[in-house]
């Protein structure tokens, strides 16, 4: 089966899941589903590139659809999690807020982009998926060792800011603990990580340069577009100074030694 195929029924399948969830948000008024099924998406499609594609070797197929099937599973569990018990996240409250009576449409349109965007991030998994030449090979390794270290690194990043936030103690502050000491978002970097495990077992095969859009890409949208800049904004807005404080000592992506503090604990 071609590229072009795969592509095309996976883009139909999240196109009519993502038409449902819609709906699904039109009742509940929650649109953080659309994120769970982003990450439930991407690793369907890549465990479906794995059992319908017929180029690539079959060892390194099985073995990516089970690297990208773990990682969609952790992370669409994680965001399940935190949709069902949290209300509606900022970022679609303030689009309804701007898209009044017009936000319907547009939102079954949102959610629709994000069904392009999944089949978009899917296709690096599909390249390297379809590198034909024998493995698993020295750099099918490198690829694993680098997915046990994202996964590793943003699962515990996770559970991390989970314990403080259940700390009452905590209420109002800022987790410094554990990875959160060196970069101000540890999860994020290591989600930014993970794609770099397809870089490494399908760069050597045909169009293997397509596999460099995965962190390509998701470093610009963690940096500039969904990332970042609304969550750091949310923070300011709750934290205050307290927050101002932790962005002065600490790195915001790339980790790193915290700098000396100007004065103030950090929240």
């Amino acid at each position: 089966m071609s590229i072009w195929v795969l592509l095309g029924w996976g883009w139909l399948g999240m196109a009519v899941l993502m038409a449902g969830l819609w709906y699904g948000q039109w009742r509940s008024r929650n649109a953080g589903i659309v994120d769970v099924a982003w990450a439930a998406g991407v690793a369907v499609l890549a465990v479906g590139y794995a059992v319908a594609g017929e180029a690539g070797d079959p060892a390194r197929r099985l073995l990516i659809a089970v690297m990208a099937g773990l990682w969609g599973l952790r992370l669409a569990g994680y965001l399940a999690r935190r949709v069902s018990a949290e209300a509606e996240d900022g970022r679609y409250r303030a689009l309804r807020e701007a898209w009044g009576k017009r936000t319907q449409p547009y939102m079954f349109l949102f959610f629709q982009i994000q069904a392009l965007w999944a089949v978009m991030f899917s296709l690096p998994i599909l390249i390297a998926a379809r590198n034909p030449a024998p493995g698993p090979a020295w750099y099918d390794w490198l690829g694993v060792a680098i997915w046990v270290l994202a996964l590793g690194g943003e699962s515990l990043a996770d559970r991390q800011l989970a314990r403080f936030r259940r700390d009452p103690a905590n209420r109002g502050g800022v987790c410094q603990q554990g990875l959160w000491r060196y970069s101000r978002h540890p999860n994020y970097f290591f989600e930014w990580l993970h794609w770099w495990a397809y870089v490494a077992m399908g760069l050597a095969g045909p169009f293997g340069w397509v596999t460099l859009a995965g962190p390509a890409v998701m470093l610009f949208f963690l940096l500039k577009v969904t990332g970042v800049p609304p969550t750091e904004a949310r923070a300011l807005e709750s934290r205050g100074e307290a927050y101002r404080a932790y962005q002065r000592t600490t790195n915001a992506f790339f980790p790193g030694p915290p700098r000396p503090q100007s004065g103030g604990e950090n929240r």
